[in-house]
C-alpha cells in the first residue's frame, strides 16, 4: 500500500474508534426517508427524513431503522411470542443520548418503549410503530469498597452488578437470572436470593440518575428530589429512564449453600404442605423456592426445592436438615457453591426460543387450600411446557412500611407464578394460554395484588388498586414529572395535577 493511502486509512480507523461504533456505522448508512410512526395515544405521525438525519447526527450511539443491521436483534425480547416492530430504535451510549432520544420522542409524541434486559413477558420493552430505546450498549458497574456503594449504568444486567460486587466481597439483592436488566428488576421491586436478608433491590437503592419526560437529567435520593426517589422505588418506569443506579452493598463471602433437591411431581401435594410450614418459619438467611415443571412431551415432570442459604456452614446444615428427611430424591444438588455461579444457574432455563404466557400474584399466607389447589390444578401437556413457581419472600422485605417506598406489598410471604411455554409456529398458543387462566383462577383468591414487573394488559382500575395506598401520591408525582404520560408502557400510573 502507498504510504499516504496507508496513513489515510489509519487515520480513518482511529477516528472511527474514537467516535464509537454507532457514529462510524451511521456514516455508512444512506440518508433516511420519511417514516410513518405511532404516537402514544394511537395517532399517526410522519417523521421527516431530515429530522431522522439530525437525530442520527446528534447521537453517539446508534439509530436503527427497519431493515438495517442490528434492528432485528434490538426489537426482540426474551418472550419470543412478542413480535413487535418499532418505527425506530435508539441505542444510547450514555445519558446524553438518552436525553436526545427522549426529547425527540416527546417532540413527536411518539409511543415510547424502553428495553434493558428484555424480560418483560408482556412485551412492554418493545412496541409497534413507536420508538424503542434499547439500553444494551450502555452497561457497566463500578464498586467503591470503602463506601460499599455500587455505581451501575442504566442498561446493565444483574450479572454485571454481581460480578463487580463479589470481587470486593460485597453483594446486594439482584434477582435470580443474571441476564435480567437491572432497571426493570429494581424499579418494580427486585426480589432475589438475598431479599429475605437484605430487602428488595429497591430497598438497597440509595440514588438514581434519571432522564425525565422533559429531557432533563436529574439525581434522586433521600436528599435530592426525594419525591422522585420515593416514586421510582416501586413505580417502575413511569417516571423516566434511569441512566445510573447507586446500590448499598453488604459484606458476604462468595461461598453459600445452594442448589436444587428434586422429587417426583407425584409428591406435589405432600411437599407443598411441607413447604408452606417450612418457609413461613425460616430464618432470614434461608431462601427456598418451589418449581414444578412438566416439560413438553407430557412426561418427566418434577417437583424442585431450590435453595440459597447465605449464613454460616453450620447454620446451613441445621436449617436445611429437614429437606434431607423428605425421603429419597431424584437428585440432590445442594452443596457449597460460589454465589455468582448460583446466580447464573437459572440462565439456561430462560425460554428465549419459545413463546410464554404467565399469571402471577402475591400470597400473604400459604394455607392448605392454596397448596392443594396448586398441586391439583397443575397439568402436563405434550404440546407445552408447564411451570408453577413459588418464590420465597418475607424476612427483611416485610419489615419495611408499605408507604416507605412506592412498593406496597410488604405483607407478601410468597410470589406465585404460573406459566405455559410453546415452540413458536409448532402449536396454537390459545389453548395453553386458556389453561394458565383456568389454573390461575383456582389460585387467585389466595393472592393480594401482583408484581408489577409481571404486568400484562390489566384494566386501569386493577393497575391502580395494585399500588394500594400509594396510588394517589404516585399519580401526583407522575403529573409533576410526566404530565403527558410519555412513559406509559409499564404498569401505568395516570398523571394527576
Amino acid at each position: 500500500m502507498h504510504r499516504r493511502a496507508f496513513f489515510r486509512a489509519s487515520l480513518a480507523t482511529a477516528i472511527a474508534a474514537s467516535v464509537g461504533p454507532g457514529r462510524a456505522f451511521a456514516a455508512a448508512l444512506p440518508a433516511p426517508g420519511p417514516l410513518e410512526a405511532v404516537t402514544g395515544t394511537g395517532g399517526r405521525v410522519t417523521l421527516a427524513g431530515s429530522e431522522l438525519a439530525d437525530l442520527r447526527k446528534a447521537l453517539r450511539g446508534a439509530l436503527l431503522l427497519p431493515g438495517q443491521p442490528g434492528y432485528e436483534d434490538a426489537r426482540r425480547v426474551v418472550n419470543a411470542s412478542i413480535d413487535k416492530r418499532p418505527a425506530l430504535v435508539v441505542q444510547p451510549s450514555g445519558a446524553a443520548d438518552v436525553r436526545t432520544a427522549v426529547d425527540f420522542a416527546r417532540a413527536h409524541s411518539l409511543l415510547l418503549a424502553v428495553k434493558c434486559g428484555g424480560h418483560s413477558y408482556s412485551g412492554k420493552s418493545t412496541c409497534d410503530g413507536g420508538m424503542q430505546i434499547d439500553l444494551s450498549r450502555y452497561r457497566g458497574a463500578r464498586v467503591d469498597p470503602v463506601s460499599r456503594i455500587a455505581y451501575v449504568a442504566g442498561g446493565s444486567l444483574l450479572g454485571d452488578l454481581d460480578h463487580e460486587a463479589l470481587a470486593a466481597g460485597l453483594v446486594t439483592t439482584a434477582g435470580t437470572v443474571s441476564h435480567t436488566g437491572v432497571g426493570g428488576l429494581t424499579l418494580g421491586g427486585g426480589f432475589g436470593r438475598l431479599a429475605r436478608t437484605h430487602g428488595l433491590a429497591l430497598d438497597n437503592l440509595v440514588g438514581v440518575d434519571i432522564v425525565t419526560a422533559d429531557g432533563l437529567l436529574r439525581h434522586a435520593s433521600a436528599g435530592e428530589n426525594p419525591d422522585l426517589y420515593w416514586a421510582v422505588r416501586g413505580g417502575g418506569g413511569n417516571f423516566g429512564i434511569v441512566t445510573g443506579f447507586e446500590f448499598r452493598l453488604h459484606p458476604m463471602r462468595r461461598q453459600v449453600t445452594g442448589g436444587d433437591i428434586v422429587f417426583p411431581l407425584s409428591r406435589a401435594r405432600e411437599l407443598l404442605a411441607f413447604y408452606a410450614e417450612y418457609t413461613l418459619g425460616a430464618p432470614d438467611h434461608l431462601y427456598c423456592d418451589v418449581v414444578m415443571v412438566a416439560p413438553p412431551g407430557g412426561k418427566g415432570g418434577v417437583f424442585v426445592l431450590s435453595v440459597c442459604h447465605s449464613g454460616s456452614d453450620s447454620d446451613a446444615d441445621r436449617d436445611l436438615a429437614p429437606l434431607r428427611k423428605l425421603g429419597k430424591p431424584i437428585a440432590d444438588r445442594i452443596a457449597r457453591v460460589d454465589y455468582e455461579v448460583l446466580q447464573r444457574s437459572g440462565d439456561v432455563t430462560d425460554p428465549r426460543n419459545r413463546g410464554e404466557y404467565l399469571k402471577s400474584g402475591f400470597a400473604n399466607a400459604f394455607p392448605p387450600q392454596l397448596a392443594a389447589a396448586m398441586a391439583d390444578g397443575f397439568e402436563a401437556d405434550p404440546a407445552r411446557g408447564t411451570v408453577a413457581l413459588v418464590q420465597h419472600a418475607g424476612g427483611a422485605v416485610g419489615r419495611i412500611a408499605a408507604d416507605a417506598t412506592a412498593f406496597p406489598h410488604r405483607r407478601a410471604t410468597h410470589n406465585l407464578i404460573t406459566s405455559a411455554s410453546w415452540g413458536i409456529g409448532s402449536t396454537d398458543p390459545a389453548p395453553h394460554m386458556a389453561y394458565v387462566r383456568r389454573y390461575w383462577a383456582s389460585l387467585e383468591k389466595h393472592t393480594d395484588g401482583y408484581y408489577t414487573n409481571e404486568t400484562s394488559d390489566e384494566p386501569q382500575r386493577v393497575v391502580d388498586d395494585n399500588y394500594q395506598g400509594n396510588i394517589d401520591r404516585l399519580m401526583k408525582i407522575k403529573g409533576r414529572y410526566d404530565p403527558d404520560n410519555l412513559f406509559r408502557l409499564n404498569a401505568n400510573i395516570q398523571p394527576r395535577a
